[in-house]
């Protein structure tokens, strides 16, 4: 049986496609338009179907249209129906009005159209509308590899509802245990107060870097006016955060005057980022430990876009009643499609796969060494690709590395990646200021050898995500100051542990480093300049030009820069 995923309601529009029960790929539409998140997040735009991504995925599976059994939209307007209620703070025409309401109703009812178009006509009637949530959960539950699981989906609002509390087993049924609404939703304060700080709705990456710089004690008392941590989970005053209005009254009132984003990040803002995430940490925990009182389950899926704070994820895996913690590679909304595919299985292999995020293109030799000539390069061919470029990455060079399948969700784990030496303490501010072009405080990622995790980072308890760089763990006191440009301002680091079955290539180089240097790790950041991910060799190429990165590595073939 096939079965295609679809998620193009909000944002992050992707498609996965599964067959007989496992997932075949996988992909963002993103990364093929070039345009962040696919699409901007309106209410009129719902029928934008992920076009280039459904092909591909059509093409990875040798399938054509007329072979796909059953298309699943991640969302289910009949949900939203019965639960929205029109928001009274909320902009004529926009999210939450009646006027917005209708649009994006509208826009709903010509998905059905739109996947005429894009599967044929007549293929409409194998469309089918799954709730949100329930995709967010299925994401995270069947790869999990576990039998049961406790599962928790936290994000900004699904057809209503914020959270959703639920209990997963095989082969039965997913069944919801108990939901949050609208407006009390984590995933929307903190697009709101990244707003506030001065960055878009989409930057809660740099708040949760912002955070470890503050002191949340300096403004306890006023957060607790917005938002609070109860028995249920928590609650957040609508009348102070204004989610649905272009104002930020209410938050100028607890905080003082909003940040623009072109003024200084002051020591205020640093704290108010920090209050956040302390908030963030304690309701999500709460929510685990609730769950947990409702299932008696020893295992927690996670997922839903506040699945990508990593601080959070460490917190409950640590602090929570949980053996096992588990976090799909891509838990924020492109995800849903990969739950909503597997949803319409008769029988979702419910089985860890250790690649699981490499569910994207990949290139052949003849199609990099192509777009090498169209992009007027030259090319050096090396046997031993890993020990190359270890050797490049340990004398100071910034390496694009670009092998195999891309990855599928917003981390770069290796195939789409851009690495350095994280023994150089002057490479984080290179990277910001040359290649990447964004904020000071941000922090890099460093990428370990799994045999050598344990020396080096405070793990904690063991977790099939490690490889997905979704956990904050503290770098060991011995260790910090040899890997000064992966040590955030806390003595954290994002890690990923990178097992050989997982990712042999990325293991080899890795080895490669650690045999130069004595470092296992490597820096890790995405491979892009303020662009989606690179998805083709002309993509990296074209990147590779405009940054200041000495070397892409594409397969088994070198480009250097020459001036």
């Amino acid at each position: 049986m096939i079965t295609i995923g679809i998620n193009s309601v909000y944002h992050e529009s992707a498609a996965a496609i599964a067959v007989n029960g496992r997932l075949v790929a996988a992909v963002e539409e993103e990364r093929f338009n070039r345009r962040k998140h696919g699409k901007p997040a309106e209410v009129g735009n719902a029928h934008l179907l992920p076009i280039e991504a459904i092909r591909f995925c059509l093409d990875q599976a040798c399938a054509r249209p007329a072979d796909v059994d059953a298309i699943a939209y991640s969302f289910d307007p009949a949900g939203r129906a019965r639960e929205f209620h029109v928001d009274a703070l909320a902009m004529p025409g926009d999210w939450g009005s009646n006027e917005g309401e209708q649009a994006f109703r509208e826009s709903l009812d010509k998905v059905r159209a739109a996947v005429g178009i894009a599967f044929g006509n007549g293929w409409d009637d194998r469309l089918q509308w799954v709730p949100h949530h329930l995709a967010h959960a299925a994401s995270a539950f069947y790869p999990s590899g576990f039998d049961e699981a406790a599962v928790l989906v936290v994000d900004g609002i699904a057809e209503d509802a914020s959270t959703w509390l639920g209990y997963a087993q095989t082969g039965k049924p997913m069944q919801a245990l108990a939901e949050i609404h609208y407006p009390n939703s984590i995933g929307f304060l903190w697009e709101k107060l990244s707003k506030y700080l001065g960055f878009s709705e989409y930057d809660g990456c740099k708040v949760m870097g912002l955070a470890a710089y503050g002191k949340s004690s300096r403004i306890r008392r006023s957060f607790t006016r917005l938002a609070q941590v109860d028995s249920e989970g928590f609650s957040v005053d609508a009348s102070l955060a204004q989610f649905r209005l272009d104002s930020f009254e209410g938050l100028e009132s607890l905080f003082g005057k909003r940040r623009r984003f072109d003024e200084p990040v002051l020591q205020c803002h640093k704290d108010i980022a920090a209050a956040l995430q302390e908030f963030t940490d304690a309701a999500v925990l709460t929510l685990a430990r609730r769950l947990h009182g409702m299932t008696g389950s020893s295992n927690l899926c996670l997922a839903g876009g506040v699945a990508l704070n990593c601080v959070t994820n460490q917190h409950v895996k640590e602090r929570g009643p949980y053996h096992n913690v588990f976090v799909p590679p891509a838990p924020h909304d492109a995800g849903t499609a990969v739950g909503a595919a597997l949803l319409l299985q008769p029988a979702p292999a419910t089985e860890h796969m250790p690649a699981q995020a490499y569910l994207g293109p990949e290139f052949a030799s003849q199609e990099i060494l192509k777009a090498i000539d169209q992009a007027g390069l030259t090319a050096q061919h090396t046997s031993n690709v890993a020990q190359e470029t270890a050797r490049m990455l340990a004398s100071g060079a910034v390496v694009g590395w670009f092998q195999g399948r891309m990855e599928f969700g917003p981390r770069a784990l290796g195939n789409r990646s851009l690495l350095g030496d994280p023994r150089n303490p002057r490479l984080r501010d290179l990277l910001n200021q040359k290649v990447k072009h964004r904020e000071d405080f941000r922090p890099f990622a460093p990428s370990v050898l799994a045999e050598h995790a344990q020396e080096w980072f405070e793990l904690g308890r063991d977790s099939d995500s490690m490889g997905f760089m979704l956990y904050a763990c503290g770098v060991r006191h011995s260790k910090r100051n040899r890997i000064p440009a992966v040590l955030h301002q806390d003595d954290s680091a994002r890690v990923q542990v990178v097992e050989q079955t997982a990712h042999p290539r990325y293991h080899e180089l890795l080895t490669a480093f650690y045999g130069l240097t004595g470092v296992p790790i490597l820096l890790n950041t995405s491979f892009n300049d303020s662009e989606p991910i690179v998805c083709t060799p002309a993509d990296a190429l074209s990147t590779f030009m405009r940054t200041r990165i000495d070397a892409v590595v594409l397969g088994d073939f070198i480009v250097r820069r020459t001036n």
